[in-house]
């Protein structure tokens, strides 16, 4: 059997490196915000760390944060980004 993502909107923030601030307090909202252990800048490497349900994962300089239908949040790699989602117009 094939399937089709339902369309669904999302939000998410690209984190280029020098934004901590911006990627921070999206990671802050929402219905389950992250904080503590859950999400955290790691200066040396340049990475974010996040809890996902599926566990840890980290964000890369130019990888996009996003939050699901869920309010969960997931890094996910730029080019898979833009093959994946467009921009909503307001």
């Amino acid at each position: 059997m094939k399937f089709r993502k339902k369309p669904v909107v999302i939000e998410a923030v690209q984190w280029t490196g020098e934004n901590s601030e911006e990627v921070l307090s999206f990671a802050l909202t929402g219905p389950r915000p992250l904080w503590g252990d859950d999400f955290g800048v790691d200066t040396n490497s340049g990475e974010v760390c996040i809890s996902t349900p599926e566990g840890r994962m980290t964000a890369d300089p130019d990888d996009w944060i996003i939050r699901g239908v869920e309010g969960e949040f997931y890094p996910c790699k730029e080019s898979i980004f833009h093959k994946t989602y467009e921009a909503v117009k307001p």
